[in-house]
């Protein structure tokens, strides 16, 4: 057997009722904590009320969109001002990804261009992180177990990576009650790019026995879950969400992923658009072209996928990708011209992907053309 690491957070808690341990348990981490959440501050007002109650003294910080590097930097200023000692994500994979990159860059005596991968200067970490506490209230990114985070730089037109093993949460709380009724939209772009999370490192060159174990179970589990709530609510099916979310982070963390996040970085610098529609896009185009050219283990993995696929939609293994493709548009799944991608800019996108970090994991060798054929059928 290959040698490998695991890495992941000091501490994960699953399960309903978890997040009610959260004020508690931060209060451990430091009496100053910065507490960075969604649009709606109100979705933050038990946390902050249970915090103040175990004497923690709280700024709150919204995160209103993914985050770019102008509001990276304020946020630092800001954290920095109020003299944080901690920091607490409380939302979707934006909020987890600005609370990780505040963490980090707060004791950083540099910049985050010091530190950003790609156009940056890609620097590990001087001073380690203040500590990360990730409470996730979506079922998707799984930025609660990963070391990276995602800033967008609107002067690159690009999206890039800040990535440090030190950037692991301290303390994960994963409470699927926290995603009850999320709005359907939501549900649907997170979902698909929790799905594509373990389908991803299960396919990847890098795969370990580890990530198998996570990212086999959940591909199923987690395309099922998603079906079920594109038709009703059901909090059995959130709970298995979640867990598919998480067993994403963790295997993504330590797997790898391949061309659909390849892809994704840069079409999401380009458009703005919401990484998981991006991702829910290409999901099924890339699989597919990566089916047609796979030899070996990685077709035997790809196969596997294809039947998983088909077995939920109940339809023939040929069938899988294009059905798969088909179900999501018809939830209301936008392609990616409605995204923003317009057609003259897939050779560019196509490019930047190849340089990507997530692209090393792709079980074939996928190069410009092929990638522009992969968009055009994602559109």
């Amino acid at each position: 057997m290959t040698p490998f690491s695991i890495a992941a957070p000091g501490r994960i808690l699953f399960g309903r009722g978890e997040a009610a341990k959260v004020p508690a348990l931060a209060a451990a981490f430091g009496a100053r904590c910065l507490l960075v959440h969604g649009a709606d501050p109100a979705r933050a007002a038990w946390l902050v009320a249970g915090l103040r109650a175990q004497g923690v003294e709280v700024e709150a910080l919204a995160c209103v969109a993914e985050p770019d590097l102008p509001g990276l930097e304020q946020a630092v200023a800001q954290a920095r001002a109020f003299g944080a000692e901690c920091v607490l994500g409380l939302g979707g994979g934006a909020a987890m990804d600005m609370a990780k990159t505040i963490a980090a860059l707060v004791p950083a005596p540099g910049g985050a261009m010091d530190h950003l991968e790609v156009v940056g200067r890609g620097l590990p970490l001087v001073a380690p992180p203040l500590p990360f506490i990730a409470i996730p209230t979506t079922a998707g990114t799984g930025a609660e177990v990963t070391k990276n985070a995602v800033i967008g730089l609107p002067g690159h037109a690009r999206k890039v990576s800040l990535r440090d093993d030190r950037m692991l949460a301290r303390l994960a709380i994963v409470d699927p009650a926290l995603t009850d009724r999320c709005p359907r939209a939501v549900t649907l772009t997170s979902g698909l790019d929790a799905v594509t999370q373990v389908i991803e490192p299960y396919v990847s060159v890098r795969a370990t026995p580890f990530t198998d174990a996570l990212a086999r179970p959940a591909i199923g589990l987690g395309l099922g879950a998603l079906l079920r709530l594109m038709q009703a609510e059901d909090p059995r099916a959130r709970d298995e969400l979640a867990w598919t979310s998480l067993c994403g982070g963790l295997a993504l963390a330590n797997g790898g992923l391949g061309a659909v996040h390849g892809l994704a970085g840069p079409i999401g610098g380009m458009t703005g658009a919401p990484h998981g529609a991006i991702c829910g896009a290409l999901l099924a185009p890339v699989l597919a072209a990566n089916g047609a050219r796979a030899t070996g283990i990685a077709a035997e993995r790809l196969a596997e996928v294809r039947g998983m696929i088909a077995r939920v939609f109940r339809v023939a293994p040929g069938a899988a990708f294009e059905t798969l493709a088909r179900w999501a548009r018809d939830q209301g799944l936008p392609g990616l011209v409605a995204l923003g991608l317009a057609p003259e800019a897939r050779a560019a996108a196509a490019e930047a992907a190849l340089g990507s970090s997530s692209m090393k994991g792709n079980p074939v060798a996928l190069g410009p053309r092929e990638l522009i054929g992969i968009m055009e059928a994602a559109d």
